[in-house]
């Protein structure tokens, strides 16, 4: 597989997911990335977190390309799809499972069934109890999903680009996590960490919502002796009613605004509006 990420300069990118619109907050992470490509002079990626085949659709893969590009947003090489990578994360998880620092897990489907897509403040992975930590690699079936053992009491930390110092501990603020479903498919923390990494991506942009996210890859990529990129995490947008913005709010997706005869500047403006307050 030949990866376009360029080791020695800088390589951002953009990794929206197909399973609705795209909204402000979207088009806020995005742009800041592009920003932070071009002062540092380097390239954007396009990955299709593509993983989740129960809610990602191909109309939502074909929307997110157009509003990426009326937004002004460019990118280098062909998008990526994670759905064509899946030997690559098949990889990474059997050389977890060589060095010890996965577990089966026999939890229920309902407690499962969420781990592919991307976690956020209000639906973020729940500390794992420890329920199945007993269980050996042998105690498997055919329905068996893992969690990453995470070091007890360990402190994760980095220096965010955007928030500065930031500090996690396991057992407090996160537990051992999902890192391969019961129907064959990786999490979003495993699949996202890996192709990081294979894609030589330098500096990650995203939302602080996922900052916890970012603690559990950062674990992963150290387990797996790859190397770990730096992190900008950008302030979330919210409505009126001070709710963090997610695809359900259809009224502020870049779709709507289009139909609403906005132009890609004001919609630009529109998303960092908050910012300049």
């Amino acid at each position: 597989m030949s990866e376009p990420g360029k080791a020695g300069g800088y390589v951002g990118r953009l990794a929206p997911s197909p399973t609705g619109y795209l909204h402000l907050g979207h088009a806020k992470t995005f742009l800041t990335a592009q920003r932070q490509a071009e002062a540092a002079s380097g390239i954007l990626l396009l990955r299709n977190d593509d993983l989740d085949a129960q809610r990602c659709r191909s109309e939502y893969v074909t929307a997110m390309l157009e509003d990426l590009q009326w937004l002004g947003l460019t990118w280098d090489g062909e998008p990526i799809n994670q759905s064509k990578r899946l030997n690559l994360y098949a990889s990474a998880f059997a050389a977890l499972k060589a060095s010890g620092h996965v577990y089966p897990c026999r939890c229920s489907r309902k407690d499962l069934q969420a781990m592919i897509r991307a976690p956020h403040a209000e639906d973020d992975e729940p500390l794992y109890p420890g329920t199945c930590r007993h269980l050996s690699l042998a105690d498997t079936g055919l329905e068996t999903a893992w969690r990453f053992r995470v070091p007890d009491g360990r402190a994760v930390s980095f220096t965010d680009r955007n928030l500065g110092p930031q500090s996690f501990q396991a057992g407090l603020d996160f537990g051992d996590f999902l890192i391969w479903r019961r129907d064959g498919l990786p999490s979003y923390q495993l699949a996202c960490a890996v192709d990081d990494a294979a894609l030589n991506i330098t500096e990650v942009v995203r939302g602080r919502d996922l900052l916890l996210s970012t603690a559990r890859q950062v674990l992963l990529l150290q387990a797996l002796g790859l190397a770990e990129p730096a992190y900008y995490h950008c302030a979330l947008m919210v409505n009126d009613a001070g709710e963090r913005l997610a695809k359900r709010h259809d009224a502020l997706s870049i779709r709507a605004l289009r139909g609403m005869a906005h132009t890609a500047e004001e919609v630009r403006t529109m998303a960092f509006a908050a910012d300049a307050k």
